[in-house]
């Protein structure tokens, strides 16, 4: 079989420790760009080796940045991963047999669905919300677009999607301090969110919110069953969500 033309995206900043890995999974593609948003670290050069064509653009936002690496593709084809994603080669198989599909007619299907395994202290994640968590990334770019919200991104399709069963493997955090500081950096912009569609907080939402979030994750997603990590990773998103809602109160404050 023949590969497919694909294009691939990668939004940077200061992804040494991860771009190579991931660049390196997806050297059957043709097509491989990279956008950063301002690294001082060896990123641009270790991707410019790797042979991605580099842009660089200010940012301002996940989506729009997201946008603007989909619009340098080369074909219509797109495959999105982050920095510290690897495309396995089952995976990379999958994906290319689907789009052949589509591209000989034998199929409409506009975008697909991956499966997301995330590795974190020690060991894959498979409960709590976290697998198969699936994400739309792979898509014919003239039938989709991402939206541009504070966080949590998406990209929507304009035709029928499909789910694949290879996972998308994820590196997400080297220790608990680096996934706390990613929480904290995202539950500001879920509260920017909230924010923008004129929501507010109380105090009933600081309490019962961060406990519903703990109770959803660790109990109803069964986050148990990863053991310890599990249990952790329940007490940090319980502590995302009260930030989300401390914030109001702090803006407060400030006025």
């Amino acid at each position: 079989m023949s590969k497919p033309s694909i294009s691939v995206t990668l939004i940077t900043l200061n992804e040494e420790r991860n771009i190579v890995r991931a660049l390196d999974s997806v050297c059957w593609a043709d097509d491989v760009v990279v956008v950063d948003s301002g690294s001082v670290d060896r990123t641009l050069d270790l991707a410019r080796e790797r042979g991605a064509r580099v842009f660089q653009n200010a940012w301002q936002g996940y989506g729009q940045q997201k946008n603007f690496a989909q619009k340098q593709a080369r074909h219509d084809w797109v495959l999105n991963i982050d920095a510290d994603e690897v495309v396995p080669e089952p995976l990379a198989k999958e994906l290319q047999a689907h789009v052949q599909a589509s591209i000989e007619g034998k199929s409409m299907t506009r975008g697909f669905e991956l499966p997301r395994l995330t590795w974190y202290l020690g060991q894959w994640i498979r409960h709590g919300g976290w697998y198969p968590n699936y994400l739309v990334r792979l898509v014919d770019r003239r039938h989709a677009r991402w939206t541009e919200p504070h966080v949590h991104e998406a990209l929507e399709v304009d035709g029928s999607t499909e789910k694949l069963q290879n996972p998308l493997h994820h590196y997400a955090f080297s220790s608990i301090s680096e996934q706390v500081q990613t929480n904290i950096r995202y539950s500001r912009q879920g509260f920017l969110n909230l924010k923008s569609k004129g929501r507010t907080a109380s105090l009933a939402h600081l309490i019962l919110k961060p406990i519903g979030k703990f109770f959803e994750t660790y109990f109803l997603k069964k986050g148990f069953l990863d053991g310890l990590a599990g249990f952790i990773i329940s007490v940090n998103a319980a502590h995302s969500m009260f930030l989300k809602y401390a914030y109001f109160y702090e803006e407060r404050d400030r006025k």
